[in-house]
C-alpha cells in the first residue's frame, strides 16, 4: 500500500477525522432532522461544509484526485435521483446523500482546483 504522503500543517490524520467526523454527521442528520435534534440546519450544513473545505486541503493525494473527483460526483448525482419515493427509508436516504453532498462538494472544488493549478503550473 502507498505511503501518504505528510500534511505540511503536521497534522496528517485531521483530514482522515473530518471526513469520518462528516459522514457520521450526515448520517444522523439524514435520519433525524436537525430540527429535531434541536439544531439549526444552517449551522449544520456550515459544519459540513467546513469539513469538507479540511478534507479537500488535507486528505486527498494527487494520485487520488481522479478517483475522488469521481466519487464525489456519483453521490452528488445519486442524490438527485429521487430516492425520497421509495417507501419507508427513501426520505432518510436522500437526506443522508443531500448532507454527504454537503460534505464532499466543498472538499471536489478544492481538489478540483488544486489539480487545475498544477497542471497550469506544469504548462
Amino acid at each position: 500500500m502507498p505511503q501518504r504522503k505528510k500534511s505540511p500543517l503536521a497534522m496528517p490524520k485531521l483530514g482522515e477525522w473530518a471526513f469520518l467526523i462528516g459522514v457520521l454527521l450526515a448520517v444522523v442528520f439524514g435520519l433525524f432532522s436537525p430540527l429535531q435534534l434541536g439544531l439549526d440546519t444552517n449551522t449544520v450544513l456550515a459544519v459540513l461544509v467546513l469539513l469538507g473545505i479540511v478534507v479537500g486541503l488535507l486528505n486527498v493525494t494527487v494520485k487520488e484526485t481522479t478517483g475522488f473527483l469521481l466519487a464525489t460526483l456519483t453521490l452528488i448525482v445519486s442524490g438527485a435521483v429521487g430516492f425520497s419515493v421509495l417507501p419507508y427509508v427513501g426520505r432518510q436516504v436522500s437526506d443522508i446523500l443531500a448532507y454527504i453532498a454537503f460534505l464532499v462538494a466543498p472538499a471536489a472544488v478544492i481538489v478540483a482546483l488544486k489539480t487545475v493549478f498544477a497542471l497550469a503550473k506544469d504548462a
